[in-house]
């Protein structure tokens, strides 16, 4: 596509360079800033000042003023000119010569004492804009020498340059650009690359330097931009490779420029402009007689050999290129206006731009891109949001940028109808209002973009729905209540409710669903929902607990025996919550037991209400008809449990409640128990239910945690009632099976035998039970009895041996003997010691051994002695 990208400018009139003198040429120019100086063949340099102007128009235009002119006292034409604005000078190149001029006055630089300020026999020089010394009052050059096939790399000071490399070539360079180490040259046949630094070279393509002027030109970090056969303008980097399609231009170039994004060749009789990203031709200007072609920190300049002239970009290039969609080449042309519009308006150029490109793209279907661009121009999200009907909230005051970002009038504009398209479009939007509510983006419209994300959300039935209302988010509720209902997201309605503080309009809503009232299929645990919700509620359990619990009494009781403990919620009065459970018996009942079993409250009204609902629970079965064995079965098993493990209940209460049901001996036994009542308890056990093994079973739970002689006593006694049960009758009899109890009198004493006392046993056993029918318990007793023994001679032994030990450790700690003679009195009777045989009270006192004697007979309590002998 063609455009119009430059417009060609006047900057110094021929009249105003030469006046009258025709004769006088533009051999070369340098700008710096501001300053533009300009090279002639008569050895002159003018110097001269430009200024930007704007028309009334709107067209940027210059004024030129003639501040200087020098003459450089040579014959030959100046050649070549380059500025060091750091030591502000002018690197001259004039009859083979390099010499330095200082920038203001023009005058030629003197040789310092130590070193000269010229070099000799030049044809040609660069300056390396990509220094590697990191000197900023030093400049680095390339010269070309007319003599040697070589390149010189020389350090330029404020009044003086210092030869520092020498770097050899093959053929005659007639050509040089520089960029760090790397120098790209036009040989006689060929371009290379050489590294002055390790002398590494690469030959690019082959070239006649006689048929045509070789150009090497620098356009960025070590990248070049050269003339190649074929009129082609080709780009290489410092390894040697093209990363850039070339340029197609004429053959007849005699110079070129870069301008970002645009390459600017001149010829003979043109100016062409060609696109570094498509290399297609832009724009042709017409310029005649034109011979020198430069670009200056990004202003291009030309000059024919009478006046000069400079290339001003066209921002109305980017417009076009947007018209077109040609996205990518109006952000790079908009980058590469930067360094010539303030960077004030510049920023907010390239972020319209950015926004613009992303609509374009975003209208291509092309998300990713667009969310880029709409990301880096800091779009405001609701120009996007706006594009989709009735997403934004009714009470926003957004209106769209002017003058507009895009062309749609909204989605169905751009879709044309088709509903993938939309469906595609409305995805994105979700997945770009996802990411950026939560960012700097939705700065001052967060209620727009949640709003908007909710209705995406509720439409499109996405799972992020429920997070979004979980989190902390700010729905308008004036546009989502209706959109949630329309799309039946009560469930979603009801968190809305909840994050704006709305609690009860939450749970009426909630309610209606799980009661049918309402359709919504989010969750189908609902119910348990709500009583987890109002566990963690403190206003509202005592409000809608009866709901919850006529639904479902066990898991509507969660709300009372699930709560959290914490600091924000203080725990329910057991008391209270057992008051209102009253009408609930089943819950009642699951309360009660979340009391005693979990929380292992210690309240007497706590145990026995338990124990009395078990009860009630058990005679309401038993009086059925017919009775389901295993419900009753499960239910005794409960009552029976807390009877034996509870030490709280109010036993003689519930003994009455059950006084006259012969069903439940086995927990009226239990009572009996905890009432130290075991007399009754095993009479029931044994005469009354024959349950000889739960009469054990009896024995042990009610001897548990007591002592032995507790235990022994309780089986004692069941021996004892076995053994009343019946008349006393013959071994024989009771080992041919005559009688139950005498058998199972036999069987507890062979089971049990260690803990009965055997003697005691003897003596209450008939006479006419055999011994072989006793073997096993007595033999058990023998054994018992046999260990007992021994175990009390050892511990003896032990102690024997430890008191010996401790009177031996308490003699050897003295370290010394007790001294007692007929002038040392008793500390008892006061008389003196006849005999050597004393006794040591503590603390080494003696005394005779008749009154220590005598002493303990009076005393009720012993005292510890130690007996010891000594010697005078």
């Amino acid at each position: 596509m063609s455009v119009k990208a430059f417009e060609l400018v006047p900057a110094v009139e021929r009249d105003l360079l030469m006046g009258d003198k025709a004769r006088i040429n533009i051999e070369c120019i340098e700008c710096c800033g501001k300053h533009l100086y300009m090279g002639t063949n008569d050895c002159f340099i003018h110097h001269f000042l430009l200024d930007e102007v704007t028309s009334s128009k709107g067209k940027l235009g210059y004024s030129a003023q003639k501040l200087l002119h020098k003459y450089m006292g040579l014959k030959k034409p100046v050649a070549e000119l380059r500025a060091a604005s750091a030591l502000e000078r002018l690197i001259v190149l004039c009859d083979g010569i390099v010499f330095l001029v200082d920038m203001v006055t023009l005058e030629t630089v003197p040789s310092a004492a130590g070193g000269g300020a010229k070099i000799r026999g030049v044809t040609a020089f660069c300056i390396n804009e990509n220094p590697v010394n990191g000197d900023p009052f030093c400049v680095e050059m390339g010269v070309l020498s007319s003599k040697r096939r070589m390149v010189q790399i020389y350090m330029v000071y404020e009044d003086r340059v210092q030869l520092v490399k020498e770097v050899s070539t093959p053929e005659q360079p007639c050509a040089v650009s520089v960029d760090g180490y790397f120098l790209c040259l036009a040989l006689a046949t060929q371009y290379m690359i050489l590294n002055y630094n390790t002398g590494a070279s690469q030959d690019l393509f082959p070239y006649n330097s006689e048929g045509r002027r070789p150009i090497v030109k620098r356009i960025g970090r070590e990248e070049f931009l050269l003339a190649a056969p074929g009129g082609l303008g080709m780009f290489a980097n410092a390894e040697g490779v093209s990363q850039r399609a070339p340029v197609n231009w004429s053959e007849s170039v005699i110079g070129a420029a870069v301008c970002f994004p645009y390459v600017v060749a001149l010829d003979e009789s043109f100016i062409t402009i060609h696109s570094m990203l498509d290399q297609q031709l832009k724009q042709t200007l017409s310029f005649r007689d034109g011979h020198i072609l430069q670009d200056f920190e990004g202003k291009v300049i030309l000059a024919s050999t009478k006046a000069v002239y400079v290339l001003v970009p066209l921002p109305l290039e980017i417009q076009d290129l947007l018209a077109s969609h040609r996205v990518e080449e109006a952000l790079v042309l908009t980058e590469g206006a930067q360094q010539n519009i303030p960077k004030d308006k510049f920023q907010i150029l390239h972020k319209r731009i950015l926004q613009q490109a992303g609509f374009i793209q975003f209208g291509q279907l092309q998300f990713l891109e667009a969310k880029e661009h709409f990301r880096k121009g800091q779009l405001d999200v609701r120009e996007l949001i706006s594009l989709y009907p009735l997403l934004l909230p009714g009470s926003s005051s957004f209106t769209r940028c002017h003058p507009p970002l895009h062309e749609f009038a909204d989605l169905n504009h751009l879709a044309q109808g088709d509903q993938e398209t939309v469906l595609r479009c409305k995805k994105f939007l979700i997945t770009y209002l996802g990411e950026v509510r939560s960012t700097e983006v939705a700065n001052g419209c967060r209620e727009d973009v949640d709003t908007a994300l909710l209705k995406l959300y509720a439409e499109q039935d996405h799972d992020s729905l429920l997070d979004l209302l979980a989190s902390d988010n700010a729905c308008l509720l004036a546009d989502s209540v209706p959109w949630l209902e329309k799309y039946q997201k009560y469930f979603a309605l009801g968190l809305l409710y909840r994050s704006k503080g709305q609690d009860s309009a939450a749970l009426q809503l909630w309610i209606r669903v799980a009661d049918g009232d309402l359709q919504d299929s989010t969750r189908s645990d609902l119910y348990e929902y709500i009583v987890d919700f109002l566990c963690s509620s403190l206003d509202l359990v005592w409000k809608y607990a009866d709901w919850a619990l006529r639904k479902d009494p066990t898991i509507g009781v969660h709300i009372f025996t699930k709560r959290p403990a914490t600091k924000e919620l203080p725990e329910l009065n057991p008391d209270d919550v057992i008051s209102y459970l009253g009408k609930h018996s089943q819950a009642l009942l699951l309360y009660l037991e979340h009391l005693v079993l979990e929380r292992r409250i210690k309240k007497e009204k706590v145990h026995t209400h338990l124990a009395v609902l078990y009860l009630e629970e058990v005679l309401s079965l038993l009086s059925q008809s017919p009775a389901d064995e295993e419900q009753i079965s499960r239910a005794r098993e409960k009552l029976q449990s807390l009877l034996r493990e509870s030490n709280l209940y109010r036993a003689p209460f519930l003994l009455g409640k059950m006084e006259n049901c012969e069903q439940l001996l086995l927990e009226r036994a239990t009572l009996h128990g905890k009432l130290e009542e075991h007399d009754k308890a095993l009479h029931i056990l044994v005469h009354k239910l024959r349950d000889f093994t739960s009469a054990e079973a009896f024995c042990i739970w009610a001897s548990s945690c007591r002592d032995s002689a507790y235990q022994q006593q309780l089986f004692h006694l069941l021996l004892g009632v076995y053994l009343d049960g019946n008349p006393p009758g013959k071994a024989q009899a009771a080992a041919g099976g005559g009688g139950d109890l005498e058998m199972a009198a036999v069987d507890l004493l062979n089971r049990h035998g260690e803990v009965f006392d055997a003697v005691r046993v003897l003596r209450v056993l008939p006479e006419g039970w055999s011994l072989q029918l006793l073997r096993p318990f007595l033999g058990r007793a023998i054994r018992a009895s046999i260990h007992g023994c021994r175990t009390s001679q050892i511990a003896l032994g032990l102690a024997h041996s430890e008191n010996l030990q401790l009177l031996h450790d308490r003699l050897k700690d003295r370290k010394k003997p007790i001294f007692v003679s007929e002038k040392k009195g008793c500390h008892l009777c006061h008389n003196t010691f006849s005999e050597p045989d004393v006794v040591c009270l503590p603390g080494g006192v003696p005394v005779h051994t008749h009154c220590v004697a005598q002493r303990v007979r009076d005393s009720p309590t012993k005292r510890q002695l130690t007996n010891s002998s000594n010697h005078t």
